[in-house]
């Protein structure tokens, strides 16, 4: 699925652009999100979006930065969207 639905307006050069999109890919395949809601998604593109306009383009580094920041314990509160709609229940 393309980033492009999820940008929120946010302008980035072509470059920037195809970064975001291979990170996001690479972050859903790797959290297995399918057909999870649009939520998890924005949440996932919100963070990346944060990254890049940081100064991240390096679409690996970009991945493992948000798959870090889903994976703990949050002070990021989109985050919460996405651990529960992706990640299995340990109860």
């Amino acid at each position: 699925m393309p980033i492009t639905p999820f940008l929120d307006g946010h302008r980035f050069d072509r470059e920037s652009e195809r970064v975001l999109g291979v990170a996001f890919e690479m972050v859903c395949v790797a959290l297995r999100t399918g057909d999870c809601d649009d939520g998890a998604k924005q949440a996932i593109a919100t963070k990346l979006i944060a990254l890049t306009k940081a100064d991240e383009r390096n679409p690996d580094i970009l991945c493992e930065e948000v798959l870090k920041d889903i994976r703990r314990p949050q002070q990021w509160a989109a985050s919460e969207a996405v651990r529960s709609s992706v990640l299995p229940d340990s109860s």
